[in-house]
């Protein structure tokens, strides 16, 4: 099983300075999502395939399998 350990994680372009909603992603086999004000905290694993489909319909695109 894939872990996020030893990952590089990057903040969202939409995440302020000021510590308001920060989500930070990590891209390796699988795509690691996790609360940038709670790093030990859960992080969320999806594969790439359903990453890439997330991010078509939160921006209003199409949806491809």
């Amino acid at each position: 099983m894939e872990t996020a350990q030893g990952t590089a994680w990057f903040k969202s372009s939409h995440s302020g300075t000021e510590g308001g909603d920060c989500v930070e992603v990590a891209a390796a086999t699988l795509v690691h999502i996790r609360d940038s004000k709670a790093v030990p905290g859960p992080v969320l694993s999806v594969s790439r395939g359903a990453w890439r489909r997330f991010l078509g319909l939160a921006v209003g695109g199409p949806v491809s399998p």
